[in-house]
This record gives C-alpha cells, structure tokens and sequence, in this order.
C-alpha cells in the first residue's frame, strides 16, 4: 500500500483489510478517533508503539507525556508539524 492509497482509505468509514495496529491506530487517528487510536497503540511494546504514542499525546497537547514516550522510543519531539510527523510516521510504517 502506498501513502496516496493509505490517505484515500480515510475517505470510507471501515480501515483497509490487513492493516497492522500501528497503521491501524494513525488511520484512526486520521479519521478524527484519538480515543480509538490511543487505546489501539497504548497496550503495545515496542519502539515504533512509543513514537505513535508520543505523537498522540503531543496532538493533545500533553508535551510532558508525549517527550515521555518519545524518550522510550530513543527519539526527541520532532520540530515539524503535526500533519509532517503524521505523514512520516505512515510513511514509515508503510515500508
């Protein structure tokens, strides 16, 4: 699946077959679901969990929980915008 197929999936109200949690939690996300994503990405442990996390908490505004996640995740708050780090993380995830 490629980035411009991940974001025309946003225009239907069911996600795309065989997407793994972490594309599952930022299509949520996209789709304006941030209790739906959280609880998606909140129960797992990995690296790549902790930056979806950490981009959660920082769109909502909690800079102290999101720097927290971002720590487990051996990263720093990126400087770019939301929509940026959204991208990059599907992006990511895709590959």
């Amino acid at each position: 699946m490629t980035i411009e197929e991940f974001n025309s999936s946003l225009q239907h109200s069911t996600p795309p077959p065989g997407l793994t949690p972490l594309l599952l939690a930022l299509w949520y996300d996209a789709k304006g679901d941030w209790h739906k994503s959280h609880a998606i990405i909140q129960d797992i442990e990995s690296k790549e969990a902790a930056l979806i996390h950490a981009y959660l908490h920082r769109k909502e505004g909690d800079l102290w929980n999101a720097d927290y996640w971002y720590q487990r995740a051996g990263s720093k708050r990126p400087e770019n915008t939301l929509k940026k780090e959204w991208e990059n993380l599907v992006t990511t995830f895709l590959s």
